[in-house]
């Protein structure tokens, strides 16, 4: 409880007060009394996983009970690092089965940091064992994993709070109160999305023997099994089809999540999407390096643009969203924002906010986005304040799941060549038999695809 409180005094004297305390009051945080420490376990201790659970332990009193991971190398780093990072010293239980760890401890708080393709199983399990659930961005790889998500949270009562923490980045919550809600746009009828990240890798690595500590079945588990050419780990398995979506998936659900919370849209009226492998065509991988994607509104288009190999239109902006109103611009990404008004005004520049000095723990962190860490932090408080006050945290599972099921939706459009138009209320692509069929991947044996309905 006081190590809370002070951890969170930190954070708020670290930002702007205003900013924090403006995120958080919806959800009264700022009258937040833990109940207790929570029992916490991770699947997937891996880069980002270690991440997520490295800022819950900096904000709240937990008690990291259990990890999982289907690498032992990886698993037993992981435990090492987190009894040095916890407050009672102690290495965790390690597992190398999720559910058997789900089955033997009683778990208020699962954080899942696993690839696409296993997020859906997970956190419908993790759910079904009564905890709350933080699960990765992008929360399933087809639109009916989504949906038995939503169900399933809804069915057990649980809070699960999605990684999309753009939501609770501090610069961009100035920029939706003091930007977008106070007018200074004007009438928003355009927004432009983008990422020109060189981040498809693409190789050839030859086939080769799966190591003894890698439980590579396990590891594919639902998904079709790709013969072994190395760890899949980081950024390989991202370049294949067969776990994810490919950089839309990856990258436009960010900012279009983004983009969704500060102009408070919902599902599109419909997406299209065209794109492919123009450039990139000697490796392996089978994402697209070109694409391009337009979720329609009413009077306003969100468009989506990535490239994998060139320069980005704006080199300040790389990976950014950009709203166009009648009475000026808004550039922004989780660096920095810039409003620029239309005619005479005055410009408006905000930088990330950084915490090293109150954190220096982040200064040592193999892999650490500093810039990430204090939106990390703040949406874990989030989290835990929706599980204390029975509330839907900023991330809820069913916003994560339109932003999701939206770039998933353009993926199909791109593969049949033509718009979609998506009802959430008969969870079918209207009039389209073929596009319809692509809305639930098939499992590999033995493996059962979540019913939204049966979970």
């Amino acid at each position: 409880m006081d190590n809370f409180h002070i951890n969170r005094r930190r954070f708020l004297l670290g930002t702007s007060a205003s900013l924090a305390l403006t995120a958080v009051n919806a959800k009264g945080m700022t009258n937040l009394k833990l109940a207790k420490t929570y029992r916490v376990a991770l699947i997937g201790t891996g880069w980002y996983g270690k991440s997520d659970l490295f800022r819950l332990i900096q904000v709240a009193s937990v008690d990291v009970i259990a990890l999982c991971d289907v690498d032992k190398n990886m698993l037993e780093a992981a435990g090492k690092l987190v009894s040095q990072r916890q407050k009672s010293g102690k290495v965790p239980k390690l597992y190398g089965d999720y559910k058997k760890m789900l089955a033997e401890n009683q778990l208020d708080i699962v954080l899942i940091g696993t690839p696409d393709h296993w997020h859906a199983l997970q956190t419908i399990d993790a759910l079904k064992a009564g905890a709350h659930v933080y699960v990765q961005k992008p929360i399933s790889v087809d639109v009916m994993e989504g949906e038995a998500m939503v169900a399933a949270a809804r069915k057990y009562g649980k809070v699960v709070q999605v990684g999309t923490q753009r939501k609770s980045t501090p610069h961009l919550i100035d920029a939706k109160k003091n930007i977008v809600d106070a007018g200074l746009l004007g009438k928003i009828s355009h927004v432009e999305m983008c990422c020109y990240f060189h981040m498809r890798n693409n190789g050839n690595p030859p086939t080769e023997p799966v190591p003894a500590f890698l439980d590579y079945e396990s590891w594919t588990g639902p998904a079709p099994m790709r013969p072994y050419d190395g760890l899949p780990h980081i950024r390989w398995w991202r370049t294949f089809t067969e776990y994810g979506n490919g950089i839309t998936g990856d990258m436009c659900v960010h900012m279009f999540d983004t983009v969704r919370w500060m102009l408070k849209l919902g599902w599109p009226t419909r997406i299209s999407s065209q794109g492919g492998i123009y450039v990139q065509k000697e490796g392996k991988s089978n994402i697209s390096d070109t694409q391009s994607a337009v979720f329609e509104y009413p009077e306003l288009n969100c468009v989506w643009q990535h490239r994998t190999w060139g320069t980005p239109n704006n080199p300040a902006y790389p990976w950014s969203f950009t709203l166009y109103g009648d009475k000026g611009t808004l550039w922004a990404s989780t660096m920095a924002y810039d409003f620029i008004p239309q005619g005479k005004g005055e410009k408006i520049h905000k930088d990330v906010v950084y915490e090293k000095e109150k954190y220096p723990e982040d200064n040592t962190e193999e892999r650490i986005e500093l810039n990430a860490a204090p939106a990390t932090r703040l949406h874990m408080l989030d989290f835990i304040a929706a599980i204390e006050n029975g509330g839907r945290p900023v991330a809820d599972i069913e916003e994560g799941h339109i932003s999701t099921a939206s770039c998933i939706l353009a993926n199909i459009s791109m593969k049949v060549g033509r718009p979609v138009v998506y009802d959430p209320k008969k969870r079918e692509i209207v009039g389209d038999r073929e596009a319809n069929s692509l809305l639930t991947r098939p499992y590999r044996q033995p493996y059962k695809h979540p019913d939204p309905a049966k979970v």
